[in-house]
């Protein structure tokens, strides 16, 4: 009886001994994880969204299938630069296209360049455009900006590339072919890549509808893909934007359109001469 006495009391102690340590135990864990979920908060830069007024869209053209004219041809009624209220004077009205003159001087080098964006944020909509290049020309479209004080505006939008793809170095660079024309920038490529040749207009189409992204080139889709995902954030992952190579960025992009999930238009000045015309969305809210 007494045997039996000293081995239920020496399993108590074993047993209290086994829950303390696996509290210990339990408890270490979630400060590791506390500790690493600090640790990649602190590795994210800190940084500032800048808020400008917006235009209302009652005041732009609509027709009666619901298409907004974003730019009249004329002049630049909502158009601004990117982290400004007023447009860089690099950027003309050229033959009834935005023109953004050719400064040689490489991405936002001109003396008065910079992106440009129209003012009004987008969240589900069909955007259709025109474009063309000079040769060796380089730009792109961005979607889902969000203005950040002092960084370019591709270090939180998708961009969707433009380029011509026969001259300008970039086409041969990336992984195979997303970095030529109508291909999400240095993620998917445009298959098929049917871009006209450089002089030649092109149009450009991009359907966002709650997370589900297609870029359309000549009336063609040529990539889908899916915001706020896993494979999402593997592909940021496995591009210039990773976490590791550049923080901000992956946590804006991973993050794309930010808290309402929604963004700013806009057309990068890369130094080279692009035009873009009839410019028109249809918002699918």
């Amino acid at each position: 009886m007494k045997k039996v006495l000293v081995s239920a009391c020496a399993l108590l102690v074993m047993g209290s001994m086994v829950a303390c340590c696996g509290g210990k135990k339990e408890a270490a864990q979630e400060d590791e994880k506390a500790k690493a979920e600090t640790e990649t908060k602190a590795a994210v830069p800190e940084y500032k969204l800048l808020d400008f007024p917006a235009v209302n869209l009652d005041d732009f053209k609509k027709d009666a299938d619901g298409w907004i004219t974003l730019f009249d041809g004329k002049t630049f009624t909502g158009w601004r630069g990117y982290d400004r209220a007023d447009m860089p004077t690099q950027w003309v009205i050229d033959d009834n296209a935005i023109h953004i003159k050719g400064s040689g001087e490489g991405e936002a080098g001109a003396k008065d360049g910079g992106d440009i964006l129209f003012a009004h944020k987008f969240k589900n909509y069909e955007l259709e455009f025109e474009w063309k290049v000079a040769k060796g020309s380089n730009s792109g479209v961005f979607y889902m900006i969000q203005e950040v004080e002092g960084e370019p505006a591709y270090i939180s939008a998708p961009e969707y590339q433009i380029l011509d793809n026969e001259n300008h170095p970039d086409a041969k660079l990336g992984k195979d072919g997303n970095r030529q024309s109508a291909s999400l920038y240095d993620m998917i490529p445009a298959k098929p890549q049917n871009a006209k040749a450089i002089g030649e207009w092109n149009k450009g189409k991009i359907v966002s509808f709650k997370g589900t992204i297609v870029h359309y080139q000549n009336d063609e889709a040529v990539l889908e893909y899916h915001l706020w995902t896993p494979q999402w954030t593997e592909m940021l992952q496995a591009s210039k934007f990773s976490q590791e190579k550049w923080p901000l960025a992956f946590e804006l992009l991973n993050n794309c359109g930010g808290v309402n999930r929604e963004g700013f238009i806009g057309f990068q000045d890369h130094g080279d001469d692009v035009w873009f015309r009839n410019i028109r969305i249809k918002i699918s809210d």
